[in-house]
């Protein structure tokens, strides 16, 4: 494997989507390389926290020469983790940050979660949760360490192992809900909608059924077609080596799962036409990881995700490459589950739809109840209103007697004016009658 190769095994092993970040292979001048592409996400939640680690080592003199001669094993096996203890100060410096920051982060995630699930000002156990995140070391929070990168790397290959794993059982349970929709629009229809209903359905699988055949990945024939069709090649003069070269798009000395998938393009568009409403664009892609996983088993002989020169050829050797058979059996021909998955599933359904109609009845209930407290208030208010002590213009009088307070500057006026005596009015002599 050329030295870009050791550095792209730990890529793939953390991040097997791409290998955007490998070193370049050398060709012509000494000084030429390409360019690089950018990474795509590999789904993981610490995406970011992995890409960043990986970029900061690649920059320590050290760390990447023995990086370029380490192998798969060594980098599995934690061996390569040891190396850290002789980073530069300044590259350590840089990822005890990255550390700090992602335990800062997972820290503000577990108390958004906290929040969501409990009652506000519960004390949480942050050691104890930081513990769930297994590709760091939660008893040291400050300092990135050996034991960091090889947590790390234990557990984004554990997690990207199971990755195709995940995208199988995602497309399973699309395929069952698919099913599932389908069978209960049948029921909803009459006889006769659904006599209709089921012949339309009928024709579109067999417009779906009636492609070209598809050829082996992998396979000669299938190599023998891209060069052809695609590279604009002759045939007769298909040479293994030549191939491997003009693919490697990123001139690194080796195929990854993205340059592979690549290959299959054509087989895929003899099968799925995004035009076509009878061909499902999920099931092309679901094929596409089929056929990538096939050419891995077969060529990829130290499983490193990765296809190197000296592996394609020896695959070119093997009897299966030029024998095809009947051609790929494609993805309607494998159910991608059974009537008894399907059932579970749709008793699992059943339950969730249960609960979520419980819950709205629950809220409609209280909804309801709020409506009635909210009516008897207005009764009750347009009732004092009736009573005479609450009328308009009882209380529109009420207000002229209330004395208006006099402004600040008045108010000695006032005080003054409160302590005179009235006068007393001039008394009217009173008449005897009997004077008269």
């Amino acid at each position: 494997m050329p030295p870009s190769g050791s550095r792209k095994t730990l890529f793939f092993l953390l991040l097997p989507l791409s290998a955007a970040l490998a070193v370049p292979l050398e060709r012509g001048s000494p000084g030429q390389n390409s360019p690089a592409t950018e990474s795509p996400d590999t789904g993981l939640y610490y995406h970011r926290y992995l890409q960043e680690v990986i970029t900061v080592l690649e920059t320590d003199g050290h760390f990447r020469e023995k990086l370029q001669s380490a192998n798969a094993e060594d980098i599995k096996s934690g061996k390569l983790s040891r190396e850290l203890d002789f980073v530069s100060h300044h590259v350590r410096t840089k990822l005890d940050e990255l550390k700090r920051q992602e335990v800062s982060r997972l820290r503000m995630l577990l108390k958004a979660k906290m929040d969501a699930e409990q009652e506000p000002n519960v004390q949480v156990d942050h050691l104890n949760l930081l513990k769930q995140f297994e590709h760091l070391d939660p008893q040291n929070q400050h300092t990135f360490e050996a034991r960091d990168l090889e947590l790390l790397i234990q557990t984004a290959t554990r997690d990207l192992a199971q990755y195709d794993e995940a995208h199988h059982e995602e497309f399973k349970r699309y395929e069952m809900l698919k099913e599932h929709e389908r069978r209960r629009y049948l029921e909803s229809l009459g006889e006769e909608q659904r006599k209709e209903a089921e012949r339309k359905l009928e024709e579109q699988q067999r417009r779906h059924r009636e492609h070209p055949k598809v050829n082996v990945p992998g396979s000669q024939a299938q190599l023998k077609e891209v060069w052809e069709e695609l590279d604009g090649l002759d045939p007769n003069r298909f040479n293994p080596k030549t191939f491997f070269i003009l693919h490697d798009i990123n001139s690194d000395g080796v195929l990854d799962e993205q340059e592979l998938e690549a290959l299959f393009t054509k087989e895929l568009e003899k099968v799925y036409d995004p035009k076509n409403e009878e061909d499902d664009m999920r099931e092309m892609e679901e094929e596409r990881l089929r056929m990538r996983e096939h050419v891995m088993k077969n060529v990829d002989t130290n499983q490193d995700r990765l296809v190197t020169l000296e592996e394609f050829l020896a695959s070119t050797q093997r009897k299966e490459f030029g024998d095809t058979g009947e051609g790929w059996e494609t993805v309607e021909m494998h159910p991608a589950y059974t009537e008894e998955e399907l059932r579970r599933f749709e008793e699992e359904l059943a339950a969730r739809e249960a609960e979520l109609n419980a819950k709205a009845q629950r809220l409609s209930q209280e909804t309801e109840a709020l409506g009635r407290s909210q009516d008897r208030l207005e009764a009750q208010k347009r009732e004092l209103q009736k009573l005479p002590c609450f009328t308009s213009a009882f209380l529109s009088s009420f207000a002229d007697d209330v004395p208006v307070p006099a402004p600040a500057g008045d108010q000695k006026d006032v005080d003054a004016s409160e302590k005179k005596v009235p006068e007393e009015s001039p008394k009217v002599p009173q008449v005897d009658s009997q004077q008269l």
